[in-house]
């Protein structure tokens, strides 16, 4: 996508997808987000949402809500959250209300439709025009990594959906 990641983003991409791939291995869907304030890890985590039968708790929501209790507030200002996907609507909406600063995700929204999840097809770049966030989203880190995800995750559950 033509974006400047520095090796610091890769390295907290890459603590994203280490997670998500755990999450694959325990049954969970292939999303994983790690969310970093001042080059301080506040939480890194998978989607749990068949674990714990809530919809909601996609890995960016989970991550925000470990990230909002070890600070004690639910204002994270500042922080960057990376994402093995493009952030769905609920997600984005979540890291906007957080005050998070920066999403930086992988894969995109229709490279997770291609795998089959029922995803909204609508953007970050289309959401922050829509709502005039200020918060700053840049995709298209480790992409290729991020969308393999989807292949470990397809050949563990073929007929999930």
């Amino acid at each position: 996508m033509g974006h400047f990641f520095t090796e610091k983003d890769f390295q907290y991409m890459q603590k994203a997808i280490g997670v998500a791939t755990k999450g694959i291995e325990r049954g969970q869907t292939p999303f994983g987000a790690c969310i970093v304030l001042r080059q301080e890890v506040l939480s890194v985590t998978h989607n749990v949402v068949w674990h714990t039968t809530d919809i909601t708790a996609h890995a960016e929501v989970h991550a925000i809500r470990l990230a909002c209790q070890k600070m004690g507030s639910i204002d994270l200002r500042g922080s960057v959250i990376y994402s093995t996907c493009e952030p769905c609507p609920m997600c984005f909406s979540a890291c906007h209300w957080a005050n998070i600063k920066k999403v930086i995700f992988g894969a995109s929204i229709r490279d997770a439709l291609q795998a089959g999840f029922r995803e909204m097809t609508i953007s970050n770049k289309r959401m922050k025009s829509l709502s005039g966030t200020q918060m700053q989203c840049l995709g298209g880190c480790l992409k290729k990594e991020n969308q393999a995800l989807f292949q470990l995750w397809l050949q563990r559950n073929p007929k999930v959906y």
